[in-house]
Order: structure tokens, then sequence, then C-alpha cells
């Protein structure tokens, strides 16, 4: 009887730990958010693809977010620069309506790069 105690004890923390996984990966999704926001109250930035593009060829770009339904064609473009540019890329989990929300905006956002971040950690510390 003394293994059928043990296997409930065993059972309690792992539901536990199920949910502070969610919540650490809500906080995570928070703190893209938060710095990107950071990075437009204090850093420099382009909206758009044209002059992401622009700020990609002339070596400019330190990181590219890029939205959830962006699409394929122009994705995979937006990655093949960085790729030779040696700029770091990340995959928002949102849409281009959410990015531009995140950005403080009012209208939608395919894609922003982040020339300077400012007082921002954005570049430094990876995304999640």
């Amino acid at each position: 009887m003394a293994p059928k105690a043990e296997a409930p004890a065993a059972a309690a923390p792992a539901a536990v730990f199920s949910g502070s996984q969610k919540k650490a990966k809500k906080a995570a999704g928070e703190t893209v958010n938060s710095r990107l926001a950071l990075v437009m109250k204090s850093g420099k930035y382009t909206l758009g693809y044209k002059s992401t593009l622009k700020s990609i060829r002339s070596g400019k770009a330190k990181l590219l977010l890029i939205a959830g339904n962006c699409p394929p064609l122009r994705k995979s473009e937006l990655e093949y620069y960085a790729m030779l540019s040696k700029t770091s890329v990340h995959h928002y989990s949102g849409n281009n309506i959410d990015l531009g929300t995140a950005c403080g905006k009012y209208f939608r956002v395919g894609v922003i790069s982040i020339i300077d971040a400012g007082d921002s950690d954005i570049i430094s510390r990876p995304l999640e």
C-alpha cells in the first residue's frame, strides 16, 4: 500500500506545474508587448514592409518582428534579407492587428524593424 500513497503525491505537483507553465507563457507574451511599448517610447523603429526592407538593406535593423498572418512569400523574403544582414527575427504570435495595437498604433502593422532599442532590452534578451 505504500506505493499507492506515493502515486497521488506525485500527481499533485504535476498539476501545479502545468498551471505555472501557463502563467509563465502568458507573462512571456506580455513582456514582448511591454518591451515593444518601451521601444516605441524611447527607441528608433520603422513600421511596414518597404521601410523595413530599406533598413535591412542599409544594415541599420537589429531585430525584425513579423506578424503571424504575414503572407508566406513576404515572410520568407524578409527572413532571407535578415539572414544576409545577420539580423535576428522574431515571429510575433498575434496577427497584424495585434502587432499594431502592441505598437500603440490604430492601424495594422505587418512587420516592424527595430533600429535602436532605447531603454528596452528587447534586442539583448531573447524573445519567447
